[in-house]
């Protein structure tokens, strides 16, 4: 990702749930290929710092967990979150912090959501 000036840990875990819930597809071969790329190449890759790993990790481990209402997610199911942050191994140190990140990456999925459904 292309770093911005007020990006920080913040602005990458953003950029991770967009990147995860845009609906962006790899390229095909041919597609690729117009462009002189492999489809290794011209897949869209979204880096994050090693700070956000385990945030970002945790996240992706809670994509069975939305909570839909007539008009589609409406935010993850919280009660979960305890056993899913034990299952990846969160340090229970560092539960506040990772809940904290995760509510930043549930803002941007469902705005990221909305917009693909608008």
């Amino acid at each position: 990702l292309c770093r911005r000036a007020d990006a920080g840990a913040a602005g990458k875990l953003r950029a991770a749930a967009r990147h995860l819930y845009s609906g962006i597809k790899p390229p095909t071969e041919d597609e690729a290929a117009a462009w002189g790329m492999t489809v290794e190449e011209a897949t869209p890759v979204c880096y994050v710092w090693p700070d956000n790993e385990l945030a970002l990790r945790t996240f992706t481990a809670m994509s069975t967990q939305w909570r839909t209402g007539n008009a589609g997610p409406i935010g993850l199911d919280y009660g979960v979150i305890p056993a899913v942050l034990r299952l990846c191994a969160v340090p229970r140190k560092l539960w506040e912090e990772t809940f904290a990140e995760l509510r930043l990456m549930e803002d941007e999925a469902l705005a990221t959501m909305r917009r693909k459904h608008e």
